[in-house]
């Protein structure tokens, strides 16, 4: 894949200090979905894929984010994918990574969120080892990081 293929994606960091990632993807998958995209989220366990696959159909009483995982098939033609492969069966524009998941395919993807947990040293590493390869490749990345009144910052 050459490096130009690569650098039409935006690559977003998220420092999660305030919130867990269980308030902070819902929201973002949301807005994904809104824009008219697909998204894929990778998770590094299938512990926490399981959990993850849980939290998203209850995270708020009046709402659900519509998704599926490879067991429940038809991955196709599901808006939402979750996954702890590199695999994309929904042809996403939108790639969430999340506790430890990490990715070298940047190609066909609108955006590569990695959210990671600010409190967390091994976490804060591969993300900075990540935002080092990232703008290796060419692509461009922003660095975003909880406010105090938990609104998101743009910092880099």
């Amino acid at each position: 894949m050459s490096q130009s293929d690569q650098s039409a994606c935006e690559v977003l960091f998220y420092q999660l200090d305030r919130q867990p990632l269980e308030q902070v993807l819902p929201s973002l998958v949301e807005k994904t979905l809104e824009r008219g995209w697909r998204a894929v989220i990778q998770s590094g366990s299938q512990q926490r894929l399981e959990a993850l696959d849980t939290m998203l159909w209850t995270f708020r009483d009046d709402s659900f984010v519509p998704h599926g995982t490879k067991s429940d098939g038809h991955g196709e033609h599901q808006p939402v994918y979750l996954t702890t492969d590199d695999d994309n069966p929904n042809g996403a524009g939108v790639r969430f990574l999340v506790e430890g998941a990490d990715t070298s395919q940047f190609e066909g993807y609108v955006r590569v969120v990695y959210l990671f947990d600010g409190r967390d040293k091994d976490a804060v590493a591969q993300a900075r080892e990540a935002w080092r390869q990232v703008k290796e490749i060419g692509c461009t990345a922003t660095y975003w990081q909880q406010g105090e009144s938990g609104g998101w910052q743009k910092k880099a």
